[in-house]
Protein backbone atom coordinates (compact mmCIF):
# COMPACT_ATOMS: atom_id res chain seq x y z
CA UNK A 1 0.00 0.00 0.00
CA UNK A 2 1.23 3.46 -0.64
CA UNK A 3 1.93 5.78 1.80
CA UNK A 4 -1.12 7.75 1.59
CA UNK A 5 -4.22 9.14 3.47
CA UNK A 6 -6.97 7.67 2.68
CA UNK A 7 -9.16 10.55 3.85
CA UNK A 8 -7.33 13.77 2.98
CA UNK A 9 -4.65 12.49 0.23
CA UNK A 10 -1.93 13.52 1.57
CA UNK A 11 1.29 11.66 0.07
CA UNK A 12 5.14 12.17 0.65
CA UNK A 13 6.97 15.23 -0.47
CA UNK A 14 10.26 15.94 -1.85
CA UNK A 15 12.44 18.66 -0.73
CA UNK A 16 16.48 19.31 0.25
CA UNK A 17 18.40 19.24 3.46
CA UNK A 18 20.13 22.23 3.68
CA UNK A 19 23.50 22.16 5.57
CA UNK A 20 25.15 25.02 7.47
CA UNK A 21 27.32 25.49 4.00
CA UNK A 22 24.22 26.03 2.40
CA UNK A 23 24.71 22.61 0.34
CA UNK A 24 21.79 20.94 -0.94
CA UNK A 25 21.03 17.04 -0.73
CA UNK A 26 17.18 15.85 -1.72
CA UNK A 27 14.99 13.85 0.99
CA UNK A 28 11.20 12.86 1.76
CA UNK A 29 8.80 14.87 3.88
CA UNK A 30 6.38 11.56 4.69
CA UNK A 31 3.11 12.64 6.07
CA UNK A 32 2.22 11.14 10.00
CA UNK A 33 0.25 8.33 9.21
CA UNK A 34 -1.46 5.78 11.50
CA UNK A 35 -3.71 2.20 11.16
CA UNK A 36 -6.82 3.11 12.59
CA UNK A 37 -10.14 0.70 13.01
CA UNK A 38 -13.35 2.17 12.79
CA UNK A 39 -16.64 1.02 12.96
CA UNK A 40 -19.49 1.35 10.65
CA UNK A 41 -23.26 1.14 11.95
CA UNK A 42 -25.23 1.07 9.05
CA UNK A 43 -23.02 -1.65 7.83
CA UNK A 44 -22.28 -3.57 11.08
CA UNK A 45 -18.87 -4.14 10.38
CA UNK A 46 -15.13 -2.43 10.75
CA UNK A 47 -12.74 -1.05 8.38
CA UNK A 48 -8.99 -0.28 8.92
CA UNK A 49 -7.74 3.01 7.43
CA UNK A 50 -4.38 4.26 6.33
CA UNK A 51 -5.08 7.89 8.00
CA UNK A 52 -2.98 11.04 8.56
CA UNK A 53 -3.38 12.55 11.97
CA UNK A 54 -5.23 15.39 10.43
CA UNK A 55 -7.49 13.04 8.56
CA UNK A 56 -8.41 12.30 12.67
CA UNK A 57 -9.31 15.77 13.34
CA UNK A 58 -11.61 15.86 10.52
CA UNK A 59 -13.42 12.06 10.96
CA UNK A 60 -13.67 13.80 14.87
CA UNK A 61 -15.08 17.29 12.97
CA UNK A 62 -17.33 16.00 10.49
CA UNK A 63 -18.04 12.47 11.26
CA UNK A 64 -16.73 9.38 9.32
CA UNK A 65 -19.76 8.87 7.29
CA UNK A 66 -19.09 12.16 5.62
CA UNK A 67 -15.37 11.91 5.45
CA UNK A 68 -15.67 8.54 3.18
CA UNK A 69 -18.25 9.75 0.98
CA UNK A 70 -15.86 12.55 0.41
CA UNK A 71 -13.07 10.63 0.08
CA UNK A 72 -14.53 8.57 -2.65
CA UNK A 73 -15.78 11.33 -4.37
CA UNK A 74 -11.79 13.37 -4.66
CA UNK A 75 -10.52 9.32 -5.30
CA UNK A 76 -8.68 9.14 -2.46
CA UNK A 77 -10.47 5.91 -1.28
CA UNK A 78 -10.77 2.70 -3.60
CA UNK A 79 -12.46 0.33 -1.51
Amino acid sequence: MAKTCEITGKKMMTGNNVSHSHSKTRRCFHPNLQKKRFYLKDQDRHIVLTISTSGLRLIDKYGLDKCLKDAREKGYLKR
